[in-house]
């Protein structure tokens, strides 16, 4: 089960395994002593967990589907409260115990989801580098010379090296997005009050952000869909807007990317960055170069501004009786706080509405931005020497993403030559980060990274865009009209745009039909059948007829079940049309069957 990701946990369910026998070898197998983890649920705390989930699962008659993280154990940073364990923040004197779950736990433990453990942070989530701990040093999982970024340090570890499949940090300047790079793993970035913050220990209130690591962009999906939610209780949650469900990256997008990117004399990964766009491009994306300045002047205000106030302002009973008990870096920082007036905090609110009011318009121009997820790595040495100029260095595409209201996903890009990972980040305006993950799930698919630090191979993507934009008609296709085929003209020449490739559900046939020009398979819904790997397209309303008119017997256009559950348009086939026709089911898809017939005919 080491590395297994959500959808591995839960076909170990579908066929047998019980939560009971798995998550206790779950427990047992992990390391002691291990910096990455504060706390961990004992055998006593599983058994009850156990026995409400044998309650939930009886509730909706056993029907798993009605409970989409039924037995998948996660980790929550020791910022986040989980009853039954202390909250600390990385602080031991900070320390208390809470008697209810914070409000995102709750919804994932509805959902079946089981909390195995909290992890280690910078304390106070103050910290881009994971250093900032009394209770260790979570290193890097590729190479443990290096820093495994912060402050979600502990999340990301557990998920780099397989032990959950998912966990949740918090981001306020990147704290769920340096790590994900670091550690050559997603670290989705929700827009600010996605998810409640009730029941987390607030840095900076107003941008704090929970956040999501996994080591697929499917699973962050997966955990963002059930987590994200208004919630009543805080004052600051949002609920999402009817119209970011179609929002989609285009097939082609047209990405900023930074004029003069910043490496800090990093060569190998400028040359990472440098090479991830121009595979961007090779796949079809334009990037043109921007001048990024306006964001630096933005990042000032983090730190450098009234900013670093909140976060005083988020403790400051308990450091004003306990500053000895605080970490040295990490109250040097806060306690700048004081060299602020109110005045100045009003001041620092009207130069960031002017920046972001120019800073929207720069985005306005593009799809998405793409930067460096960080643009360089430290030893574990050199940031102890150096311990606020290099966690700077680490903010430098990250600080300003929440003080706009921006969403960002970062997602793994390449191994340098040194044998490190490095990432690229996606940004967007607000509620744009499931958009983003369905882009950065088909390019972490190119790139042919294994998973985090487990050595396991990406599956094929199973995520799609929740609905297609405005005026198109979202259309599955399986054989002649995919890219590169015969047919796909008749989509392009219509301003179809490609989504992405996934699969349909596991209960389709997929047959070879006999005297078609050009040769075309009939998809056949099955009570049997295997999951068929087809293409999203998304078609134009005003031309769906006309492609439909074109659609020759015995194929037509019904209603295809997609992996993830949902429904679209798609191509099916009549079952007189199946006379003379050659199952192929067993080749997944169209092109794997054709490639064969291809080997097959060579001398």
């Amino acid at each position: 089960m080491l590395g297994w990701t959500i959808t591995e946990w839960q076909n170990a369910y579908r066929t047998g395994a019980q939560p009971a026998e798995l998550l206790a070898a779950l427990l047992t197998s992990l390391p002691s002593p291990d910096p990455a983890w504060i706390s961990i649920i004992g055998q006593s705390a599983l058994d009850a967990r156990l026995t409400q989930l044998a309650a939930q699962l009886k509730a909706v008659n056993g029907d798993l589907t009605q409970l989409p993280l039924y037995g998948v154990p996660f980790a929550a940073k020791d910022n986040i409260d989980v009853a039954g364990l202390p909250t600390t923040a990385a602080c031991p004197a900070f320390a208390y115990a809470p008697t209810r779950n914070a409000t995102i736990i709750q919804r994932l433990l509805d959902a079946g989801a089981v909390v195995i453990g909290k992890t280690n942070l910078d304390q106070f989530a103050t910290g881009l580098v994971g250093v900032r701990s009394p209770y260790g040093i979570p290193t890097n999982t590729i190479n443990p010379e290096y820093v495994s970024g912060g402050s979600s340090s502990g999340s990301a570890s557990v998920v780099a090296r397989g032990m959950v499949p998912f966990s949740l940090g918090t981001d306020t300047a990147g704290s769920g997005r340096v790590p994900a790079g670091l550690n050559n793993i997603v670290g989705l970035k929700p827009t600010r009050g996605a998810f409640s913050n009730t029941g987390v220990v607030p840095a900076c209130r107003t941008l704090d952000c929970v956040s999501v690591f996994a080591t697929t962009n499917e699973d962050a999906v997966t955990v963002y869909d059930v987590a994200a939610a208004l919630d009543l209780t805080d004052g600051l949650s949002r609920a999402i807007p009817d119209e970011a469900k179609s929002k989609s990256i285009p097939a082609k997008p047209r990405f900023g990317i930074p004029t003069k990117p910043e490496f800090y004399g990093d060569a190998l990964a400028e040359q990472a960055f440098i090479a991830a766009i121009k595979q961007l491009e090779a796949q079809g994306a334009t990037c043109v170069p921007v001048d990024f300045s306006i964001f630096d002047e933005v990042a000032a205000l983090l730190y450098d501004g009234p900013w670093v106030a909140e976060r005083y302002a988020a403790i400051q009973a308990f450091a004003t009786a306990h500053e000895a008990d605080i970490h040295p870096v990490v109250r040097d920082i806060i306690f700048k706080a004081k060299n602020f007036s109110a005045a100045d905090a009003f001041n620092g609110m009207y130069k960031l509405a002017d920046l972001k009011r120019l800073a929207d318009a720069l985005l306005a121009e593009f799809d998405a931005l793409v930067v460096p997820t960080a643009p360089t790595h430290y030893k574990i040495s050199e940031l102890q020497a150096e311990p606020v100029r290099l966690n700077s260095n680490l903010g430098k595409y990250t600080n300003f993403v929440n003080l706009l209201d921006w969403s960002a996903l970062a997602v793994p890009a390449s191994m340098r030559a040194d044998g490190l990972p490095f990432g690229i980040t996606l940004i967007a305006d607000a509620w744009q980060e499931r958009a983003l993950a369905v882009f950065a799930a088909q390019w972490h698919q190119s790139t042919g990274l294994k998973r985090g630090a487990t050595g396991l191979a990406l599956a094929p993507s199973k995520i799609a865009s929740t609905a297609a934009p405005v005026d198109m008609i979202r259309v599955a296709v399986v054989g002649a009209h995919l890219r590169g085929m015969p047919l796909n003209h008749e989509l392009t020449s219509r301003d179809a745009q490609f989504v992405l490739s996934t699969t349909s559900a596991d209960n389709y046939l997929l047959y070879a039909l006999a005297n078609t020009t050009p040769p075309k398979p009939g998809l056949v819904r099955s009570d049997s059948g295997s999951a068929i790997k087809l293409e999203l397209w998304d078609v134009p309303s005003a031309t769906f007829g006309s492609f439909v008119a074109g659609v020759p017997a015995p194929l037509g256009i019904g209603s295809v079940t997609l992996a993830d559950g949902s429904t679209v348009k798609g191509f099916i086939c009549e079952p007189s049309g199946l006379a003379g026709a050659r199952d192929i089911t067993e080749f997944g898809g169209w092109a794997a069957y054709l490639a064969s017939m291809n080997t097959t005919a060579k001398p």
